[in-house]
């Protein structure tokens, strides 16, 4: 049917959709249009006090919540908990009636403080909105830690931030040893994010002046995806793939076919493909050249080191550059989030 296509996409292929940073409006509207899921980052709130339509009632939450916590951190916190809340309680019907299959929402914390104990303690207040809420953990060193603990504590996770197959690798063990003598582990979801990995390798390759074809620049995200899926389909586990960060609609459509769930903004990314509704073609399933990869290792040590097995250390993941640049996003934002609370606990 015409403007079903990701219902057609559910159907026909094992690719979900999902939506990311939604109002409330979105979240209806994406379910209706086949969402399963929902992931949130640090700009969210941010992001919600920019919509004209949002921004007067999280003013009135900000006042209320100064009010009630002298740190402004805490106020964000506090305030991010209660926008997904009202998010995770719009996909709960979905939650109950798949028997916790579906439905989840997903929320990170502040970016600046990600040591171990912070992003335990922010995952279990998180928790406590709803039980399908799903604590979205740093593929770093202290998250991986993290991410141990969350799992033997039964809590849904999204491990994000991740932007190379070492990473994955990394999250697949820590999974594997944590959930060992469970018989039902909650589940675990890995976030790569591809988009962004994509605008990253594009700004090297214009300050470069690469003469690598274009067209492989547009298979570089993509092809790291294929080496993951097959990572973590030959580990046996059962971990859920969450493709992420999309620059473009070929973000969601070169990854049809993939068995994960392809999260994306309403505005501008899932209403343009319900409006074009293009043909569902499985097109994760075609391989990347060879030469294509080559050309792409040889050019770009990032591209290299984001698809090699052993491509960085845990040591390097927080300051590899993609991950800096997807950092960068909500870390402003975050920061301007605080500035406005600060702002108004002056008045």
């Amino acid at each position: 049917m015409a403007g079903d296509y990701f219902k057609r996409v559910s159907a026909q292929t094992p690719t979900a959709f999902w939506i990311n940073n939604v109002t409330q409006e979105q979240a209806n509207l994406a379910i209706e249009a086949g969402a399963e899921g929902c992931t949130q980052n640090p700009a969210y709130v941010w992001k919600m006090i920019e919509n004209a339509e949002e921004r007067e009632r999280i003013i009135e939450f900000i006042d209320n919540l100064t009010d009630q916590y002298d740190d402004d951190t805490d106020v964000l916190i506090a305030l991010q908990r209660k926008l997904v809340g009202e998010i995770s309680g719009i996909f709960m019907d979905m939650y109950k009636k798949s028997h916790g299959k579906h439905g989840y929402v997903s929320v990170q914390g502040d970016p600046f403080h990600e040591d171990t104990e912070t992003i335990l303690k922010t995952a279990r207040f998180n928790r406590e909105a709803g039980p399908n809420i799903m604590a979205k953990v740093p593929v770093t060193p202290d998250g991986l830690k993290a991410i141990g603990i969350l799992v033997k504590e039964q809590v849904p996770i999204n491990a994000t931030e991740v932007l190379s197959v070492a990473q994955v690798i990394d999250v697949c063990n820590v999974y594997k040893e944590a959930s060992m003598g469970i018989d039902n582990p909650a589940p675990l979801y890995f976030s790569h994010i591809a988009g962004i990995f994509d605008e990253y390798l594009i700004n090297k390759y214009e300050e470069a002046e690469s003469g690598v074809p274009f067209d492989y620049i547009w298979q570089a995200s993509i092809t790291v995806a294929k080496k993951i899926d097959q990572v973590v389909r030959g580990t046996g586990l059962p971990i859920g793939f969450i493709s992420g960060g999309a620059r473009g609609l070929q973000h969601f459509t070169e990854m049809v076919g993939c068995h994960c769930a392809v999260t994306i903004n309403w505005k501008g990314t899932a209403d343009e493909l319900l409006k074009q509704d293009p043909p569902v073609i499985q097109r994760f399933l075609a391989p990347t050249p060879y030469e294509v990869i080559d050309a792409l290792c040889e050019e770009f040590d990032d591209f290299k080191k984001a698809y090699m097995l052993n491509g960085l250390t845990s040591s390097e993941y927080e300051d590899f550059g993609p991950v800096a640049l997807f950092r960068s996003g909500f870390e402003k934002a975050w920061s301007n989030a605080l500035k406005l609370i600060a702002e108004r606990r002056k008045r």
